[in-house]
C-alpha cells in the first residue's frame, strides 16, 4: 500500500490532535489504521519518516504556542548559575521543575520504549487501554472533585472561593515534579494519554486544571520533541516527493497542535476531564467490538 496524500493529511491532522488531548496519539495510531484496512501501512517506507515529521511538528507548535515559558526557562537557567542558586515559588523554580520532570520519562522512555511498544502495539490491546485510559481520567477527576469539596466543607468556605484552595505551579516540590513528569512514562503502552496521565497527577497534586494542564503541556515538549529528533536521520536520503509528503504532514501536525492546545488551555479554564473520559471510554469499546468482530469472522 503507498501512503498517499489523503493518508498523510488524516495521520497529520491526528497526531496534532490526539496527542495534545487526554486521548492518546499512540493508541488512535495503532487502532484507527487497523479499522480503515490500512494494517500494512506500518511497513511502508514513508511511514516511519512521517511519524517523526509529525512529533517534530507538534513540538515545534508546543515551543511557539509556549514560547515565554521557554523563553523564562533559558532566562532562568542563566540567572541560577550566575547567582548560584535557585528560589522556591517563582518563575525560575518552576523552570527547574520542568526539567526536573523531564528526566524520569525520558530514562524510561530510552530503555522501556521499544520492549514496550513490540509487547503492546496491538489494536485490540490499545482500545483495552484507551478504555483503561478513560478510567483514569474519570477516577483522577472524581478524587478531585471530592478532594475539594471536603476542603470546601471543612473551612466552610463559599464555593466561590475555590481557587483559592488550589496551589500554584511554582510551590510544587521537586519530589512532586518527579512524581507528575513520571506519569508521562504511561504514555509508552499505547492507548494511555501522556496529557492525561500527567494533568490527572497534576490534579492529584492540587494544581487546578488550568496549571495541571499547562505543565503537562511544558513538560511534554523537550519529550516529544527529543523522540523526534532521535529519529530524524530516516530522513535523510528520502525523494524530493517524499520530503514534500513529510513536510505537509509536518505542518499540518504542527497547525493541529497549536491550535489544539490553543482550545485546551482556554477549555481548562473552567472545563474538566470527565468528556474526555467518556469520549475514551465509547472510542475503546467501538473499536474493541469491531476488532473482535473482524477477528471471530476472520476478515
Amino acid at each position: 500500500m503507498n501512503l498517499n496524500i489523503w493518508q498523510t493529511i488524516f495521520l497529520a491532522l491526528l497526531q496534532g490532535v490526539t496527542e495534545l488531548f487526554p486521548i492518546s496519539s499512540l493508541g488512535h495510531t495503532v487502532i484507527l489504521p487497523s479499522l480503515f484496512g490500512w494494517g500494512d501501512l506500518e511497513r511502508n517506507d514513508r511511514f516511519v519518516p512521517l511519524i517523526v515529521a509529525l512529533h517534530l511538528g507538534t513540538a515545534i507548535a508546543l515551543v511557539i504556542y509556549f514560547w515565554r515559558d521557554w523563553f523564562q526557562v533559558l532566562r532562568s537557567i542563566g540567572k541560577s548559575i550566575k547567582d548560584g542558586e535557585v528560589k522556591k515559588d517563582t518563575e525560575e523554580w518552576v523552570s527547574f521543575l520542568i526539567i526536573i520532570g523531564c528526566v524520569p520519562a525520558g530514562l524510561i522512555g530510552v530503555f522501556l520504549k521499544k520492549p514496550i511498544e513490540l509487547l503492546l502495539a496491538s489494536p485490540l490491546i490499545a482500545s483495552t487501554f484507551l478504555i483503561v485510559n478513560g478510567s483514569i481520567l474519570f477516577l483522577g477527576e472524581r478524587m478531585r472533585r471530592r478532594a475539594e469539596a471536603k476542603e470546601l466543607n471543612a473551612a466552610n468556605l463559599d464555593p466561590k472561593q475555590r481557587e483559592a484552595q488550589f496551589r500554584p505551579l511554582s510551590s510544587l516540590t521537586w519530589k512532586e515534579a518527579i512524581v507528575v513528569g513520571s506519569a508521562q512514562a504511561l504514555a509508552l503502552i499505547p492507548g494511555i494519554s501522556r496529557s492525561g496521565a500527567t494533568m490527572v497527577a497534576g490534579l492529584g497534586v492540587r494544581l487546578n486544571h488550568e496549571d495541571a494542564a499547562r505543565f503537562s503541556f511544558l513538560l511534554g515538549t523537550p519529550i516529544i520533541g527529543a523522540a523526534a529528533l532521535l529519529e530524524v536521520p530516516q530522513l535523510i536520503g528520502l525523494t524530493t516527493s517524499v520530503l514534500l509528503l513529510v513536510g505537509m504532514g509536518m505542518v499540518l501536525a504542527g497547525a493541529a497542535a497549536y491550535l489544539s492546545t490553543r482550545f485546551l488551555m482556554r477549555y481548562f479554564e473552567t472545563g474538566r476531564l470527565d468528556p474526555f473520559a467518556y469520549y475514551c471510554w465509547a472510542a475503546g469499546l467501538v473499536a474493541l467490538i469491531v476488532l473482535l468482530a473482524v477477528l471471530h469472522t476472520g476478515g
